[in-house]
């Protein structure tokens, strides 16, 4: 469940699409995204605003043909790479998705990529994906990048409540049954928190999926980081030999799991 409120949710789909917008260059948007290989940093721009406006349309209701999930197309995306207006489209989209949620109900359900969820599930998916790309345009301009750790912790119960719904984890992680075998663990302990923010995980694979509870215990492979750099790790925006960063027992467990439980 949800460890933030709705409307922090809402907040944040404006506030961390500001925060990205404030790292991106003023003048010109055609670099490379090193953690996003296909892309330049309007690419970007262009895939967080078509996000915000398609989804804006469906929780409005609009009539209108929605993408699948892994289809890249979005439609209303400026033919344009001026950076000024491709970063005014983003965030107008943003203001407005979040205005949109705010007007209805937490538990309200709206149809997106194929997926009927909650508008709590839409609006922190919105936020998370968002923070998310807020690191690769920070890894690409070298800007700083921090974030609230209830927010990062928040995001990280998101990627593994994904993983083992069995609506949403093998629809969105079409490798993870690869997964699924003799029974193995991993543990993540973010090592720079205060306990009351539940900041451990333990994953626990088997041969009928992949299940996840808060907690300190023994497991196969243990990864250990900063909470900000163990979410961007479990994104795979950071590399595994990064600064702080410390694995214990299996590695090449834990090289499995990153490979097939990610996002772009």
């Amino acid at each position: 469940m949800a460890r933030l409120t709705y409307d922090r949710y809402c907040d944040e789909v404006s506030a961390q699409t500001a925060l990205l917008r404030e790292v991106l260059p003023g003048d010109d948007l055609s670099a490379k995204v090193p953690t996003c290989p296909d892309w330049t940093l309007a690419d970007l721009v262009r895939h967080v605003g078509g996000n915000v406006h398609m989804t804006d349309a469906a929780v409005r209701g609009e009539p209108g043909p929605r993408p699948a999930i892994g289809d890249p197309a979005r439609a209303g995306v400026p033919d344009t790479d001026d950076p000024d207006t491709l970063t005014t489209w983003m965030q107008d989209g943003a203001d407005a998705y979040a205005r949109s949620l705010r007007e209805r109900d937490a538990q309200d359900v709206a149809e997106i990529f194929g997926l009927l969820q909650t508008l709590t599930f839409w609006a922190r998916r919105a936020a998370c994906d968002i923070l998310v790309h807020r690191a690769d345009a920070a890894l690409t301009t070298g800007a700083g990048y921090t974030l609230a750790p209830d927010l990062a912790a928040d995001a990280v119960d998101e990627l593994l409540e994904m993983a083992t719904d069995p609506q949403v984890g093998t629809r969105v992680f079409t490798k993870l049954p690869e997964l699924f075998g003799p029974p193995r663990t991993i543990h993540l302990h973010a090592t720079d928190t205060v306990e009351p923010l539940a900041a451990e995980w333990l994953i626990a694979l088997g041969p009928d999926g992949v299940t996840w509870r808060h907690g300190h215990e023994k497991a196969d492979v243990a990864l250990q980081a900063p909470l900000t750099e163990l979410l961007l790790i479990l994104y795979r925006r950071l590399p595994l030999d990064f600064a702080q960063v410390h694995v214990h027992g299996d590695r090449d467990l834990l090289e499995g799991w990153l490979a097939r439980v990610s996002m772009g």
